[in-house]
């Protein structure tokens, strides 16, 4: 993290820029067509399978991917037609949020195991709270928290400015409980 110091005759302004990760290991959601996620890198992979360094990897969407040689591409259906909610907000302590919740098309994702009953992966879990996979962040945020759960079939994202919002301490309660929001027939 770096720390940069300016002065002036008026006031001191001190900026903490946000850490930096490439691009095969940035999230982001824009709106429900143009969003990127953590996946598993390789091919037919359960989710907890892939939570190692190397592991995982960015998938984008078609409208999201900016880096064709390091983010992998979604189908244009990893969201079933209708079942996938965006929102923005604002978190329990006025930070600014947003989400996708939705029912995936888990058989058409070729990282996925359509069987898997899914994991997590997040920006501040982790071994010493230094993110799954290591060093992920969302563009715009200062956490996130994300969800795929393959034979649910749902997947869920949240970036959000105050870890709060984020919790990564209750994985293994589903998508529902960590991101609350729409599930339509997946819920």
């Amino acid at each position: 993290m770096g720390t940069s110091l300016s002065l002036s005759a008026s006031a001191l302004t001190i900026n903490f820029n946000h850490k930096r990760a490439s691009n095969d290991n940035i999230v982001q959601i824009t709106d429900a067509s143009n969003f990127c996620m953590i996946m598993p890198r390789e091919p037919h992979t359960n989710v907890g399978d892939s939570e190692h360094p190397g592991g995982m990897q960015t998938y984008c969407s078609p409208a999201g991917r900016s880096d064709p040689s390091a983010q992998g591409e979604l189908p244009g259906d990893f969201w079933k037609a209708g079942e996938v909610e965006f929102k923005t907000g604002k978190g329990r302590n006025g930070g600014k949020t947003v989400q996708l919740t939705g029912c995936i098309n888990s058989a058409n994702v070729d990282r996925l195991n359509a069987d898997d009953a899914g994991g997590q992966y997040d920006s501040s879990g982790g071994e010493g709270g230094r993110g799954n996979p290591q060093g992920s962040v969302c563009l715009g945020y200062n956490h996130y928290v994300e969800l795929v759960e393959p034979r649910g079939p749902r997947a869920c994202i949240k970036c959000c400015d105050d870890p709060a919002d984020c919790p990564v301490n209750i994985d293994e309660s589903g998508c529902p409980s960590v991101i609350p929001g729409n599930y339509f027939t997946c819920g």
